[in-house]
């Protein structure tokens, strides 16, 4: 069997990158400043160095394939457009957070090549990617893994075998979940601050000392505060692998409240048209941008107005209930709320107007985020 170039000789091993989106932008550029020849391809052509016109070509050129693609589905038809090209030369490695069955699939495509296959999911986000400090959970067989570990070592800090192929997958999405649970009470926490008329800057200050102080509370909280929603780690992939989470906790007949919760404040985003948004753009619900303050206030109004006249608000009684797990992966968010409400309210006093305000005002929020 041909044995692949070591890695340790860098200008003589050839690394492919299938995917190009932050993390996969971020590795190929840092293989290079290390003096590996990097070949990539995207489903979208990018102006890039060495970008080839196939997998099929990638495979022909490099041992190593390291695959950034977002979803399930994208993984397993990148392992059948390698596929023809595998031999036993090649490692590929699959970074994908996806469902543990799927990447089983994909490592059987692979390995019926006689090639060897690396699951290699990984926790870090832009700025981990671009400097090389990413850390992998490994699942493979531990040839697979010793052969393919100086691959992963050019673009990590550490390195986690956690098991056989699939294992790694639920060790991610398990992580994960308690990373958008985290932010998410972050972003309930910052709400009671501020209602409660207190400077963020003394929230922060104690959960510095406060034993639930994280590494990722370290690096959302300022970001989260100044509304810098930049993607580092998307709504729209957060919300894909806590989708993979309620789903296995179906499968197991688990009742996940927390992660359901934060999977449908992540839906919340999407609807909105702030999947490319970071996940900690889940804030947005509860300390507003003033665009969304005035859209608010002018749908709040018109309500107002319509109950003065003694108008009757109507609309269609049926919310959209279908379950976040039931939606297409390419699900694409309208930027308009997805739900109206129905009902008939009469004007009383003058009196009662700011309350009948704030009530509308949450009767908004509540039917335009989809809850029930």
């Amino acid at each position: 069997m041909e044995r692949p170039v070591s890695a340790s000789n860098p200008k003589h091993t050839n690394i492919g990158v299938i995917g190009l989106g932050i993390i996969g932008r971020g590795i190929a550029a840092h293989l290079r400043h290390k003096g590996f020849s990097v070949f990539v391809w995207n489903r979208s052509p990018r102006p890039v160095p060495n970008f080839v016109g196939s997998p099929g070509e990638l495979a022909e050129l490099c041992n190593y394939i390291q695959i950034f693609v977002s979803d399930d589905e994208a993984l397993l038809q990148i392992a059948e457009q390698l596929n023809e090209k595998l031999t036993a030369r090649h490692v590929v490695f699959a970074h994908s957070t996806v469902a543990p069955d799927s990447m089983r699939a994909a490592a059987e495509i692979v390995e019926r090549r006689g090639a060897r296959f690396v699951e290699a999911c990984f926790t870090g986000s832009k700025g981990a990617a671009e400097k090389g400090e990413l850390v992998y959970y490994v699942g493979g067989t531990d040839e697979a893994v010793r052969e393919g570990r100086r691959i992963l070592e050019a673009s990590s800090k550490e390195i986690v075998h956690i098991g056989s192929v699939g294992q790694a997958s639920a060790i991610k999405v398990a992580t994960n979940m308690i990373t958008a649970a985290s932010i998410q009470a972050s972003a309930e926490a910052l709400a009671l601050v501020q209602a409660e008329g207190l400077p963020f800057e003394k929230f922060v200050e104690a959960m510095r000392v406060n034993a639930s102080y994280s590494g990722t509370l370290a690096m959302k909280l300022p970001k989260m505060i100044a509304r810098d929603f930049a993607p580092h780690f998307s709504v729209k992939h957060m919300l894909k692998d806590m989708q993979i989470a309620n789903q296995i906790a179906l499968s197991h007949y688990l009742d996940f409240g927390v992660t359901a919760a934060a999977r449908n404040q992540l839906f919340e985003q999407m609807q909105w048209g702030h999947g490319d948004n970071d996940y900690s753009a889940v804030l947005r619900k509860y300390l507003h941008e003033p665009t969304t303050e005035h859209f608010e206030e002018s749908h709040s109004q018109e309500a107002l107005e319509q109950m003065d006249a003694g108008e009757s608000i109507q609309g269609s009684a049926e919310a959209d209930t279908q379950e976040v797990e039931a939606q297409e992966p390419g699900l694409v968010a309208s930027a308009e709320p997805a739900v109206t409400f129905s009902g008939t309210m009469n004007a009383t006093a003058a009196a009662a107007t700011p309350l009948r305000r704030g009530f509308i005002k949450q009767l908004l929020s509540r039917f335009s985020s989809g809850a029930e």
